[in-house]
Formats: structure tokens, C-alpha cells, sequence
């Protein structure tokens, strides 16, 4: 077979140092380029003109100023005056359902907000919750208080202990004068209620609740407006050759797959995936239990934000999860992986179509 042999994921058990959890602590390669002025509105849907025209205001609004006295850093937290609370809402939460660009609008924000890239944070919350594990929370505290803005994309509600512990660390940033801007997932339970989780976040996060301001953003999955169905699956030999075809990619069995993410820490899915340039994966099956599944879905947002095409053989990847989970408490998260790996997908036809 011509070609270089493909790479592996499940040789891979990569370590993360707590600085490039900070450093990395920006928006992911596939929203480098992304503006407001990027954002296409759907025409049908007044509310996401209205959510750009505001947080356009909201960025202006941070003049790039120090968050309170004193000289910040990775080890530095200001003395020279205690920080004072914020008047008013410091804060934006992006609400709407899967697909509707609220990342996109949170990595404009980013972008937007006039001041030194090492003086903003975008992260996941599963990311946030990494760094308080890596650095300990009052090392947390210190090296994002002299920020001016922290993005949390999917803030995460299904997990108490850790929506304390964000609400806490949250609540010392705003004291401390970090503006906020968040999108969130739906509480277990709530799913069947509507597609929306304002009143979900707002209660969740508690006394920090009078400084968000709630933008609600309606509209339909983008990635799949207009767009042709994802290809179906191909057969292994087509996955084979395409995977040996193209430089950088991975080939792996899907199960054997899922087994060694249980042996990797979810923060660290990231650098599982560096220098790949495809994902190829042989028999693609329902995945067998909850935590495999959510485990998959930390992997699925990884390889999206990094635009890596993923080339499959086996079942689509609308049949990945039972018919229990996409009802369940997390059905949220279970219909983003399938978006996402759906568009990867479709980007994934070139590998065979173009060897």
C-alpha cells in the first residue's frame, strides 16, 4: 500500500504541563479568524443580529484597562489596592440551542475586546475545571484576576461539585473586576422542557446571577443549513488506503478507540490530537455506555475546534448513541458530538474522493 503508514491515536499518552493548559487558553484554530463581521445572521431569526449589535457594545466597552491596581502575571497577583466589585452586569451569557454560532459569537468577543491576547481567556468549562486542577484554585484565582475578559464555552450544569467550584472562582473574578461571557449546556431532567437553559444558568450560578446579562439566540443547527447530508460511511479498505494515503493521519479501530480515552484524562485530548491531520476510524459502533459516550463527546469538540476531518467505516454517526442516552440528561451534549463529527464527516470526503 503506497504512502507513509498512518500515525495512531491509541499509541498516543500524551502529558499536558499546567503552563500550556494557560497558555492554550485562547480560541481553538477553527475560530482564529472569526469576527462579528464573520457572523451571518439568518435573516429569519432577528435575535442574532441583536446579540452581534450588543456584544459589539459590550467588547467596546472594555477598554482594555487594568482589571484593579497592580502588575499581574502567571505568579502575580495585584497589592497595590484591594479590587473593587463592578457596578452593574459585568457579564453576557450566550443562550440558545446547539448550532446557532454562539461559539462563534463568544471567539468574536474574544477577539473584539481591546487588549493583550494574555490578558483574555476562552476555555471550555471542562478546561477551566482542568486549570483549577493543575494550578490549585487560589493559583487560579491569581493568574486570571488581572484578565480583562474570560469566555466559558459550555459551561457545564450537569455536574454540582464542579459548577460550585466554577461559581466560586467566578465570583472571585468579578470581584476582582474580569469581565465574563459564557454559553452554557442544560441541567439532567431539563432537556424535555425547551431548548433553552437561561433560567437553568442564572440559578445555577446563584449570587453571580445580577451580573449576566441574557442574550437569547434562536435559530437551527447552521452546520447542517443548507448543506448537503454527510457522506455515508465508507467500507474499512476505503478508510485503509485513505488513511495511508494521507500524510499526518490516524488510523485506529473505533473500539479500541474508545478504550484508551478511558485511560487518557479528558484535558489531554487535546494533545492527543496534535499534528494530526485526519482522524481514520474502522468499525464505528453504538458506543456502549454513558461514560464512554460523554468521554467521546470531549473528543468530538477537540477534534472540531481544530478542524480535523474525520473519515469512518462502520455505522453513521447518528446511530453512535442509544436511543436511552439521546433522551437521557445529557441528550444535549450527545446531539453536539453528533453535529460536529457529522460536519468533520463531510469534510472528510476529499480523503477519498481526492486519492
Amino acid at each position: 500500500m503506497a504512502g507513509t503508514a498512518p500515525l495512531s491515536l491509541c499509541a498516543r499518552e500524551p502529558h499536558v504541563p499546567a503552563d500550556r493548559l494557560v497558555a492554550e487558553m485562547v480560541p481553538p484554530p477553527r475560530f482564529d479568524s472569526v469576527r462579528f463581521g464573520t457572523y451571518i445572521p439568518d435573516p429569519n431569526q432577528p435575535s442574532q443580529s441583536e446579540a452581534v449589535r450588543v456584544l459589539e457594545g459590550f467588547a467596546a466597552g472594555l477598554d482594555g484597562a487594568p482589571a484593579t491596581g497592580g502588575k499581574r502575571g502567571f505568579l502575580g497577583f495585584g497589592r497595590s489596592k484591594a479590587p473593587k466589585t463592578p457596578a452593574g452586569p459585568r457579564g453576557v451569557y450566550l443562550d440558545g440551542g446547539y448550532g446557532v454560532g454562539k461559539t462563534h459569537l463568544l471567539a468574536s468577543l474574544w477577539h473584539a475586546t481591546p487588549a493583550e491576547p494574555s490578558r483574555k481567556a476562552f476555555g471550555t468549562f471542562v478546561e477551566l475545571t482542568n486549570l483549577v486542577g493543575a494550578l490549585g484554585f487560589q493559583q487560579t484565582v491569581q493568574t486570571l484576576s488581572g484578565h480583562r475578559l474570560l469566555c466559558i464555552d459550555e459551561f457545564e450544569l450537569d455536574d454540582p461539585g464542579d459548577t460550585v467550584l466554577v461559581s466560586t472562582l467566578l465570583g472571585k473574578l468579578v470581584e476582582a473586576g474580569v469581565a465574563l461571557a459564557a454559553t452554557s449546556n442544560t441541567l439532567p431532567g431539563k432537556l424535555g422542557e425547551g431548548r433553552f437553559a437561561a433560567a437553568d444558568f442564572l440559578r445555577e450560578i446563584q449570587g453571580l446571577s445580577a451580573h449576566f446579562r441574557t442574550l437569547r439566540i434562536d435559530g437551527e443547527d447552521y452546520r447542517h443549513r443548507g448543506l448537503p447530508e454527510a457522506p455515508a460511511p465508507y467500507s474499512d479498505d476505503e478508510v485503509t488506503r485513505a488513511a495511508h494515503a494521507t500524510d499526518g493521519a490516524s488510523l485506529d479501530d473505533f473500539p479500541a478507540l474508545l478504550d484508551h480515552l478511558a485511560r487518557v484524562h479528558p484535558s489531554r485530548y487535546g494533545a492527543l490530537t496534535d499534528g494530526i491531520a485526519a482522524v481514520c476510524l474502522t468499525g464505528v459502533r453504538p458506543v456502549p455506555d454513558q461514560s464512554t459516550a460523554l468521554r467521546l463527546v470531549v473528543l468530538a469538540d477537540r477534534l472540531y475546534d481544530r478542524e480535523v476531518p474525520v473519515l469512518a467505516s462502520g455505522l453513521p454517526f447518528d446511530r453512535l448513541f442509544s436511543e436511552e442516552m439521546l433522551k437521557g440528561g445529557y441528550r444535549k451534549k450527545y446531539f453536539r458530538a453528533i453535529s460536529r463529527l457529522t460536519a468533520l464527516a463531510r469534510d472528510a470526503a476529499r480523503l477519498v474522493d481526492n486519492r
